[in-house]
């Protein structure tokens, strides 16, 4: 995959970077693994704002992805690569020998015609999904499970991956994306190598209207804004904040912790991520 630039011919495309979708085999879904995705512009069922700067954006067609890698000893093969509106990776289309079809997150190196498998007995190669227990140390995966059955939650956007780095009773000690040093149940499914579409973290939007095509609406600064809207409001011209930076209602923005006591469970984690 490669970036392309544009020509400067206005002040917008002049830092605008993308790709140029080589890796894409085909733009048409498979339809039955589709479905319209339904938007709040970040509203309750009340009708109530919960999550500002939200609204507006294209429409998209939600691709339902096999996250738990379930079809063992059922080889499959490679059909289409596809790009995906609702994540940063790139996507695959699976045609399994008993003729069932499913989405699966692309790895780095994915092509059309490979041959994929799931289960205890796969081989150790990239796209390959087995339990933690049967993966080799030092290994590299991704689409990690947290819970056996789940599904994986770790490690699925675009150029990320964690390495097993230890195994211990019936835990697995897994180096997360963030340095994070963590321990799962060693029955949880991982898939060996590392997500592709690494590039996307150097992608310039380069306007404003980039980003509300993503449904996401314009930010205000606190400080631009009176003092009855905002803690950072008011003075004269332009004024420091004159405090500690805090959200629009009052919390410390910077370093404050939120989580709650009630949700604490640090037993799985070995050592937190590295600043």
């Amino acid at each position: 995959m490669s970036m392309k630039s544009y020509n400067p011919t206005t002040p917008s495309r002049r830092f605008m970077t993308g790709f140029d979708f080589s890796e894409i085999t085909t733009d048409t879904p498979h339809k039955p693994l589709c479905e319209w995705l339904k938007t709040t512009a970040g509203r309750n069922h009340h009708g109530h704002v919960t999550q500002r700067h939200r609204g507006g954006g294209a429409r998209r067609l939600y691709r339902i992805i096999d996250y738990k890698r379930d079809k063992d000893g059922v080889p499959g093969t490679v059909a289409t690569i596809e790009y995906d509106p609702n994540r940063t990776c790139r996507i695959a289309l699976v045609n399994y020998r008993d003729g069932e079809k499913r989405y699966i997150l692309a790895h780095e190196g994915i092509k059309v015609g490979d041959v994929i498998e799931s289960g205890p007995h796969a081989d150790i190669l990239p796209g390959n999904c087995l339990p933690l227990r049967n993966i080799p140390l030092g290994s590299t995966v991704h689409n990690i499970e947290m819970k056996p059955g789940k599904g994986a939650q770790i490690a699925r956007s675009a150029g990320a991956s964690a390495q097993l780095v230890g195994k211990e009773g019936k835990y697995a000690q897994i180096n997360m994306p963030s340095g994070e040093m963590r321990m799962i149940l060693i029955d949880c499914r991982a898939t060996i190598g590392k997500i592709g579409n690494s590039d996307h973290m150097n992608v310039t939007l380069g306007k404003a209207g980039r980003k509300r095509w993503m449904g996401i609406r314009p930010f205000v600064r606190g400080s631009a804004m009176n003092p009855c809207d905002h803690p950072h409001g008011g003075g004269e011209a332009r004024a420091s904040r004159g405090r500690t930076p805090v959200s629009l209602w009052g919390k410390p923005a910077q370093g404050f912790k939120t989580r709650k006591k009630k949700n604490q469970s640090s037993k799985y984690i070995i050592s937190r991520c590295k600043k």
